[in-house]
């Protein structure tokens, strides 16, 4: 099979093609022939050499496909060979075939492309677990997200709007404020010009909004809880910037703010199977009945991949960047 080689790792321009032998599914594993990857930071940070795949799982970049079954390990029986699935990978994307656990493939909605359901699995279930789960964000409460033209930021601003939040999003240009607001976000705020403390102290008239997702880490990590209500929820999935900054907590303690997080790629298989079926319960009718949709900005063939990890790199892109295979 064809796969993309970030071989010894550096800038986008190390992905080449190359071929390998099909991988083989282990027990509890499936074979998907892959029609469409997504493309994800995390993969940029493993090219770079600073995101290694757990134990056991492909070198192969790529976290998220779609496309159809064509072999079942020992003891698979979710599926049957011909299923048309999307599924969140343990690695091996970037590929014309990938195995995957069984319990993190996931039917693809009615009425949904393939090209849409490979854009799913990463973002949704990133935003589900940390959002929802983690976050416990309600209906009626306020939600803040930045970065909100990215994939996690509007997969995020659609769901918390879905579930009766009310939101706001920070992000560079007026591009990608309409883009969000567009998606459902009440407020999006230009964080070259305004400082997003301000607005969301005066959206929520000085209470401030109950549940905030940052993946930039640094500088923000004391802005966010400045912008929290009292028993508010910073959820953490990332760190743009660094990972150590200096800070006064005391609004920590003050608000009685719960600060947490999560990544999603060492989870166990238990808790990913958990997190897809409240998915596919609670989430999947609504992009079936089109409440809600991947935002997707643009495709390259497989063989791009470096041009597709140059764009993400850049930031200049709304939503989600794919890759056909």
């Amino acid at each position: 099979m064809r796969f993309i080689d970030h071989g010894q790792g550096g800038g986008p321009e190390v992905l080449v093609s190359r071929t390998c032998p099909v991988p083989i599914p282990a027990e509890g594993e499936i074979l998907v022939r892959v029609a469409y990857a997504g493309v994800n930071r995390p993969e940029a940070l493993q090219r770079k050499g600073l995101y290694a795949p757990p134990p056991g799982a492909s070198t192969i970049l790529g976290l998220e496909v779609s496309g159809e079954v064509v072999s079942l390990g020992v003891g698979a029986t979710r599926w049957s060979v011909g299923d048309k699935v999307c599924a969140l990978t343990n690695g091996g994307a970037y590929a014309e075939y990938v195995v995957v656990p069984e319990g993190q493939a996931l039917p693809v909605p009615a009425g949904l492309s393939m090209l849409q359901a490979a854009a799913l699995p990463e973002n949704f279930f990133t935003v589900w677990a940390n959002v929802f789960q983690r976050g416990g964000l309600r209906r009626g409460e306020s939600f803040l997200v930045h970065g909100g033209s990215s994939g996690i930021g509007l997969t995020a601003i659609q769901l918390a709007k879905a579930f009766g939040a009310s939101v706001l999003c920070t992000v560079g240009n007026a591009e990608k404020a309409a883009a969000c607001k567009a998606a459902g976000a009440d407020i999006a705020i230009n964080y070259r010009d305004q400082d997003f403390v301000d607005v969301a102290l005066k959206a929520t008239e000085g209470r401030g909004v109950n549940v905030v997702l940052d993946m930039v880490g640094g500088t923000y990590v004391e802005r966010n809880l400045r912008a929290l209500a009292v028993e508010g929820r910073l959820v953490q999935i990332s760190f743009l910037e660094s990972s150590r900054p200096e800070l006064d907590w005391t609004p920590l303690m003050v608000k009685r703010i719960t600060f947490t997080g999560s990544t999603l790629r060492p989870r166990s298989l238990a808790d990913k199977t958990l997190i897809g079926q409240e998915l596919v319960d609670q989430v999947w009718p609504l992009l079936s009945a089109k409440r809600i949709a991947p935002v997707i900005h643009k495709v390259f063939p497989m063989d791009q991949a470096s041009h597709a990890h140059a764009l993400m790199e850049s930031s200049e892109h709304i939503g989600k960047i794919m890759l056909e295979v």
